[in-house]
């Protein structure tokens, strides 16, 4: 199976499918990761922009990645203002380079406007018949999924649950090479913040640890 898990930011693929990607890889599927998104020049030096690069390779070099690709067209902040066609190219070019079976998205209702617009434009670069992917699942992002305002579109109603038990570690291996991200608890962008979503991911199906999905699209043939 080939496998892409789309990240708005470098780190929200750990966030979200870190553990889930340990396990592709162990099961013998090629796994790719694209980030979106480069740090905008007019708040972070070339020298931090290029740390974060370095830093998703290192992340994903841990967890058995086997292409990162990188977008320095879209910026953060500043997604917002590109046009959306543009951030669909992107993704239909990582696309056609990887022939996923599987992509994995941000989920529609998280709090951060680029990962509603990555959401949005993949689901037009991936649609059926311009695209080789058979099924979409769309992750949660700690602080940004469960900030979500109170309504029943931006709820993340998870349907998919994967056991992480014995690629928790791995997960935490790869978020450690994210050091300027890891924060303390209780910011839920701490390695605890990250057990205890797993934990009760893993509770929900009887097992120690888990990442939760929900299933957007599968094409049965």
């Amino acid at each position: 199976m080939r496998v892409l898990v789309l990240a708005p930011h470098a780190d929200d693929e750990v966030l979200g499918v870190g553990g889930t990607i340990a396990r592709h890889v162990a099961r013998g599927d090629e796994v790719y990761v694209g980030i979106l998104t480069t740090g905008n020049p007019a708040y972070f030096s070339p020298e931090s922009v290029e740390k974060d690069d370095c830093d998703a390779r290192e992340a994903h070099r841990r967890l058995g990645v086997k292409k990162t690709f990188f977008c320095h067209d879209l910026l953060a902040p500043g997604m917002d203002l590109a046009p959306q066609y543009k951030v669909t190219e992107v993704i239909r070019g990582w696309l056609q380079e990887a022939q996923p079976d599987l992509l994995y998205i941000p989920h529609r209702g998280d709090i951060h406007l680029d990962h509603r617009l990555t959401y949005q434009a993949a689901l037009v670069a991936a649609r059926p018949g311009y695209s080789s992917v058979r099924r979409i699942l769309a992750y949660e992002t700690l602080s940004e999924t469960e900030w979500a305002g109170p309504s029943h579109e931006d709820a993340f109603l998870p349907n998919i649950f994967v056991d992480i038990s014995d690629y928790l570690e791995t997960k935490h291996a790869a978020m450690l090479a994210y050091e300027a991200q890891i924060k303390q608890f209780p910011n839920p962008r701490s390695l605890e913040g990250i057990d205890a979503l797993a934990r009760m991911r893993g509770s929900t199906i009887q097992a120690p640890a888990a990442e939760a999905f929900a299933l957007i699209r599968e094409i049965v043939q």
